[in-house]
């Protein structure tokens, strides 16, 4: 498991944006970034330094992955028949956090991460305590039967803030859920608007 480094907030502010749609998020009240220099105007980006802006933006969108994790991935998706920035997305939204995620077992992206780690997770009826698998289309995800009624889980599925999307099929009463179809960008409900055609040019420059 990748140490998360950062606070989620100050990924936000880094970025100037709030990625994750989280009401609580700081750039509600303030759009510079952290630290004693937040404030500074900021000049306008390189196109190497807006290449590198949509990378770290995916990159800590999905719970901060590691840079050789998320070059990885990348390398996966340029693989595969296709456009590359779709694949990538895809590979992406078929890790086993981001699927727990979006089925609003967790309430962010980290909560889903540590709930997998633990071993609160089952795929196909198995435990898996790998926040990195490989979710294939047809696999049923559960929270695990002792797990159900967990506080977080039950405020994690009532949370008003996003949906569920529809290559997700859920049954928050079992707490089950089936990966339909691998999605393309445009069917995943970012907050904000990713642009992985841009961190294709930054790793292929």
């Amino acid at each position: 498991m990748t140490k998360r480094s950062e606070a989620k907030y100050k990924i936000d502010r880094r970025m100037g944006e709030n990625i994750w749609g989280r009401p609580k998020s700081p750039v509600n009240r303030r759009e510079y970034g952290p630290g004693q220099h937040g404030q500074r105007r900021k000049g306008k980006l390189s196109d190497f330094g807006v290449q590198l802006r949509a990378k770290q933006k995916l990159k800590g969108y999905y719970a901060n992955i590691s840079e050789r994790q998320f070059h990885a991935i990348y390398v996966e998706a340029t693989r595969l028949k296709g456009d590359s920035g779709e694949n990538l997305i895809g590979l992406l939204e078929r890790r086993l956090d981001a699927v727990v995620y979006r089925a609003k077992f967790a309430a962010t992206m980290f909560a889903a991460r540590q709930f997998i780690n633990h071993g609160h997770i089952k795929v196909n009826g198995r435990r898996v305590n790998i926040a990195s698998y490989k979710v294939k289309v047809g696999d049923v995800i559960e929270v695990k039967e002792s797990s159900k009624q967990l506080a977080i889980v039950m405020e994690a599925s009532q949370l008003a803030e996003r949906d569920v999307p529809d290559y997700i099929e859920v049954d928050h009463h079992k707490m089950t859920a089936k990966f339909v179809r691998i999605p393309n960008l445009s069917d995943v409900p970012f907050a904000v608007q990713m642009e992985p055609h841009l961190i294709v040019e930054y790793y292929s420059r």
